[in-house]
């Protein structure tokens, strides 16, 4: 009897089994957040071949909640990356509270993504830089606030967490 196993069933038949495992043996054994078929893949590379919707939550240092539609990060690092942010109340929270959290839900019908916790480290406001870095594709907000001021916020990754899962 022949059997015949393609390369997506065995994606399938191993993602399975590292599902099943994490749960037993729980999440601090495997660092299940960047395994993608069954190979880890680096935040970088995530982004860069990954598509779909972002959304960033700041507070303020009352606690008061902002949350937003927001592009892929700039990964510069694996522990650091960078969003450009217009002067507007995301921006405005990062100057009394520097944490903020990051969620990515990739394109098609499943829930995919991840769940990044920041903490800001620092701020630019170079036009020049951030005129160079964004990408035209992913921002129609530029089509209505393209003349106001942006800026270059760099955040460390404090935690990764996939979009669903995780007990920590």
């Amino acid at each position: 009897m022949k059997c015949f196993l393609n390369e997506a069933i065995l994606k399938r038949s191993a993602l399975r089994f590292l599902l099943a495992l994490r749960y037993q043996v729980g999440c601090d054994t495997i660092n299940f957040s960047l395994i993608l078929g069954g190979i880890k893949m680096k935040l970088s590379e995530y982004f860069e071949k990954k598509k779909g919707r972002g959304v960033i939550a700041t507070a303020d240092a009352k606690g008061n909640v902002g949350i937003a539609v927001y592009a892929r990060p700039h990964v510069l690092d694996e522990k650091t990356l960078a969003f450009i942010m217009a002067d507007r109340l995301m921006h405005k929270n990062l100057q009394s509270n520097p944490h903020a959290a990051y969620l990515f839900l990739e394109s098609g019908d499943r829930y995919i993504g991840k769940r990044l916790y920041l903490t800001k480290v620092k701020e630019e406001k170079d036009s020049t830089l951030v005129d160079r870095i964004r990408r035209r594709e992913s921002c129609p907000v530029y089509d209505k606030y393209g003349d106001k001021t942006r800026y270059l916020i760099y955040f460390h990754v404090d935690k990764v967490l996939p979009l669903i899962g995780a007990k920590k």
